[in-house]
């Protein structure tokens, strides 16, 4: 059942955060230690934790998969930070993303990063707050500063760095016909 619970939530997150193709690929955790409560539907993995599956890398100090009575997945995963990567699918381009906590809800659909979050793009654009939210369901980003996210009660601010697209180059056009010497 660990495996299951992890690998659940691997999947769930990969609808929200990784390519399709990765859904079917296999999940593999390694850990320095893993508790597994069949009667409570809890897995808990700890020291060093990297979980893959395809193109989609978790790394945390500890990650712990809760299933509630419906079968859905709830995951967090904690660290100094817990970091996140994986590629967009049909962009080509990879998204890293770190928190001291990261929290997936499959029934939700949504991902949220607690505490020092960032989220980075291969294309430069980069978004800082103390707390990430992205609603898979709506494809919505909430970005929200110290003061003003769950459970904190620092001042800080909201920072987002969004590069310029660049626009495509120009074709050339093949040369028609040859021209003639005389």
């Amino acid at each position: 059942m660990a495996l299951g619970l992890a690998g659940t939530w691997a999947l769930a997150a990969g609808s929200a955060l990784a390519e399709r193709a990765d859904r079917d690929k296999p999940i593999n955790i390694e850990a320095n230690s893993m508790i597994s409560d069949e009667a409570k539907k809890v897995s808990t993995f700890e020291g060093k934790v990297v979980l893959t599956q395809g193109s989609l890398i978790i790394r945390a100090d500890r990650i712990e998969v809760r299933q509630d009575g419906d079968g859905f997945y709830r995951g967090v995963a904690s660290g100094k930070p817990a970091t996140f990567r994986h590629k967009r699918d049909g962009y080509g381009e990879y998204i890293d993303g770190e928190a001291f906590r990261i929290e997936y809800d499959n029934k939700l659909e949504r991902v949220e990063f607690f505490n020092e979050a960032r989220l980075r793009r291969d294309s430069g654009d980069d978004i800082r707050g103390d707390f990430i939210s992205y609603d898979a369901k709506t494809e919505r980003f909430t970005v929200k500063s110290a003061g003003e996210a769950p459970g904190t009660d620092r001042e800080g601010r909201v920072r987002a760095t969004i590069m310029p697209k660049k626009p495509a180059e120009p074709q050339t056009a093949p040369v028609s016909g040859a021209s003639r010497q005389d």
